[in-house]
């Protein structure tokens, strides 16, 4: 099995920051992509970053140039740094990866539990 264990949510003023980790453990041969998506109540979840194993990057529209996502595969971690955060940033922030548990085999995509993202006006 993998787990996907989230860190660094909380409750920031608008025009701050905070970081997000998110540390994938198991049965794990590889991880192909890592990302981050969000729900806020009422709404679809979205995706917000992703990053491929050669660290190419993909952002939403509208966190562009604000949030950054990056990944240690030693640790086979991921994080999002979140700058200058809105309080249409607040949702519930969900990590991804897509993983591959053992060699020439397919892969299969894990979620972790989620943590709270708060930003007051």
């Amino acid at each position: 099995q993998v787990q996907l264990v989230e860190s660094g949510g909380g409750l920031v003023q608008s025009g701050g920051s905070l970081r997000l980790s998110c540390a994938a453990s198991g049965s794990i041969y590889r991880i192909f992509n890592m990302g981050w998506y969000r729900q806020a109540p009422g709404k679809q979840r979205e995706s917000v970053a992703i990053i491929g194993s050669g660290s190419s990057t993909v952002y939403a529209d509208s966190v562009q140039g604000r949030f950054f996502i990056s990944r240690d595969n030693a640790k086979n971690t991921v994080y999002l740094q979140m700058n200058s955060l809105k309080p249409e940033d607040t949702a519930v922030y969900y990590c991804y990866s897509n993983v591959q548990k053992v060699p020439n085999s397919g892969t299969l995509g894990y979620w972790g539990q989620g943590t709270q993202v708060t930003v007051s006006s």
